[in-house]
């Protein structure tokens, strides 16, 4: 039953703003059109820090800065009962989810699915976000046309590195749990 009822959800929404739109007396093709373009030009204006992004993470991936990061921080994980050899993927994770999820795939490779390091590497990029990459687009896109900053990013940034920890916390302990 749940399959045929989530192979409707969509049509049925695509019919209901439909319906919603004509009883209402919108011209709806013209709000279509209309909300694509503001749509394109968001795009437009986020463009910029996602190719900035992009290249960051080129850079650390190709020049060895990820591992001599991951290196410096190796006795804390030890100590945590976090490998080392999933810090690369927590410092990008908080960058790049695409990126990280290559990392993820050559954990794979090296450990296996089933190992330590698998369980715990997909347990984390299930329970962690694209920090920078979140902040950094949707608050470039709410910004205003000076391109001040907003107020409230450092409460963010401070929650979402905070989630980020318990993420890791959680990780690490629901691993140590189900993998003896």
């Amino acid at each position: 039953m749940i399959p045929y009822i989530s192979n409707l959800i969509i049509p049925l929404l695509i019919f209901y703003v439909i319906g919603y739109g004509m009883l209402s007396k919108v011209a709806i093709f013209d709000a279509f059109v209309k909300g694509a373009e503001e749509g394109f030009k968001v795009v437009l204006g986020v463009l910029p820090t996602l190719i900035g992004l992009m290249i960051a993470i080129g850079l650390l991936r190709e020049s060895g800065l990820l591992e001599k990061l991951a290196d410096l921080c190796q006795p804390a994980a030890a100590l945590v009962n976090f490998p080392a050899s999933l810090l690369p993927l927590t410092f990008i994770k908080m960058v790049s989810s695409s990126a990280s999820t290559g990392l993820l795939i050559d954990i794979f490779k090296e450990f296996g699915t089933d190992s330590r390091e698998g369980y715990m590497a997909s347990l984390f990029m299930c329970c962690s976000e694209t920090i920078l990459y979140t902040i950094s687009v949707y608050f470039m896109a709410t910004g205003d046309k000076q391109h001040r900053p907003i107020s409230g990013m450092r409460w963010t940034m401070a929650g979402a590195l905070f989630c980020t920890l318990i993420g890791i916390v959680a990780s690490v302990l629901i691993t140590n749990w189900l993998v003896h």
